[in-house]
């Protein structure tokens, strides 16, 4: 009888110290009782993982303090594939230039014979959030906030526009924010 209290002991103390250890204490213990636990990843993967996760879970508590839901979030990014943009090796920590960084995986695009400044230069984030956003399509601001941020000057149809804007749309039901074929980036 005294052999099997021991034993739950031992088991219930094993169990507490696993549960209220980091991952590193948890890895040392557990290799030692059991055979063939996997080993623990590289160090710098694992402070990586652990920097994103700390990262991304900081900025959701953040944003559910405030009452905002993330509405989208790059994939690379919620993957965890940092590297894809990311080089910490360069001087500009990225792959390639800053401004050519979208166009290294969104190949072709924009495309037309009118394009919008800022998609034209590879300026991606003056409109885009690299990583997640409260918008949808990575937007740094809510679609009907966004163009008039930067486009302050009179409309050429005023009346159209008001009417448009009354009536709930936004820029881009009309207009291709990147840009086309059509004048005024007409759809």
């Amino acid at each position: 009888m005294k052999i099997n209290s021991l034993f739950i002991f031992l088991l219930s103390a094993g169990a507490l110290l696993i549960c209220a250890c980091d991952p590193l204490t948890v890895h040392k213990v557990t290799s030692t009782i059991f055979d063939g636990v996997p080993s623990m990843p590289p160090a710098d993967q694992y402070c990586r993982d652990y920097h994103i996760q700390a990262t991304q879970d900081e900025l959701a508590a953040a944003l559910k303090k405030k009452g905002i839901k993330q509405e989208s979030t790059h994939p690379p990014y919620a993957e965890k594939r940092c590297n894809d943009c990311h080089d910490k090796n360069t001087d500009s920590g990225f792959v390639v230039p800053a401004e050519a960084l979208c166009a290294h995986c969104h190949k072709g695009f924009p495309t037309g014979d009118f394009l919008h400044g800022p998609a034209a230069v590879g300026a991606c984030r003056k409109c885009h959030s690299p990583h997640s956003a409260d918008n949808p399509n990575l937007l740094t601001k809510p679609p009907e906030e966004l163009c008039v941020a930067c486009h302050a000057e009179p409309r050429t149809t005023v009346s159209l526009h008001s009417t448009s804007q009354a009536k709930g749309m936004v820029c881009t039901n009309c207009h291709d924010p990147h840009g086309g074929s059509n004048r005024f980036f007409l759809r």
